[in-house]
């Protein structure tokens, strides 16, 4: 899975100098990271709205939308998805009360 993510992100960064009239992806980063945040909010939310609904097809494209957006907001802010894996990585074998309770220390 990790290897897709990966292949995507290195499309995303090269498009980051495409002409903004050729590349979506190159108009979001003209645009700045307001624009790419607020896309990734938008696409959170209609992830949401299609789980409560309980279409599985639409869930599973508006996901694809989220995590796609969510990388060109790491590309931004200069984020490489291996350190988003790292993160992952340690958090294996925790419960999620114990890894919250350790990221308030």
């Amino acid at each position: 899975m990790s290897h897709i993510i990966e292949q995507l992100y290195d499309i995303i960064v090269q498009r980051k100098g495409a002409a903004k009239d050729e590349s979506y992806v190159a108009s979001l980063f003209e645009k700045g990271t307001g624009k790419i945040s607020q896309k990734v909010g938008e696409e959170a939310v209609e992830t949401i709205i299609e789980a409560m609904k309980n279409d599985h097809d639409a869930l599973k494209q508006e996901s694809a939308d989220l995590l796609f957006h969510l990388m060109i907001l790491w590309a931004d802010k200069g984020i490489q998805p291996k350190e988003i894996f790292d993160i992952l990585e340690g958090r294996m074998g925790l419960s999620g009360l114990e890894e919250k309770r350790r990221r308030s220390e």
